[in-house]
């Protein structure tokens, strides 16, 4: 466990380097559309609201996590284009936040790091340690398969 994070807490951080320009790649990752092309537990992204990304605006996200397929509605909390994008599950199974954030660390590199943060209610609860380490393990992978996919282009 991390500081700050509690037994039945999750608080999972991942930071990578990515060599392109901040813009493209706040552009690319900050648009939930894109999240099933790099997210290995996100298989679809619908638009509850439309797009494209607002304060206020709501995703359907269906996911498969630990064995199971999972629908989660997020809606968007905080907004700076450029910069960050948070969302909190507006309605799903795990009470979770998530928030992407850019910094431009040279013309074509771009620092970024993904944060996930919850407390799981109900049956939920029991798994979390196996949840904790799931999603550390899949928010890394993530990072690595967006990094190979924008400096593939």
């Amino acid at each position: 466990m991390r500081d700050g994070e509690s037994v039945m807490s999750i608080d999972v951080n991942a930071t990578i380097i990515i060599e392109r320009p901040i813009g493209e790649v706040s552009a690319y990752a900050g648009d939930p559309s894109n999240r099933p092309t790099w997210s290995r537990r996100i298989k679809s992204a619908a638009w509850a609201t439309d797009p494209p990304i607002a304060l206020g605006s709501r995703i359907v996200f269906r996911s498969r996590f630990l064995g199971r397929d999972l629908d989660a509605t997020y809606e968007v909390t905080e907004l700076t284009p450029g910069e960050q994008v948070a969302m909190r599950t507006a309605q799903g199974p795990v009470p979770m936040a998530t928030t992407s954030t850019w910094r431009a660390i040279g013309p074509k590199k771009t620092h970024m790091v993904a944060r996930n943060h919850g407390e799981p209610a109900g049956l939920w609860k029991l798994a979390t340690p196996l949840i904790r380490m799931a999603m550390r393990r899949a928010t890394e992978h993530d990072l690595t398969q967006l990094k190979r996919l924008l400096e593939s282009r």
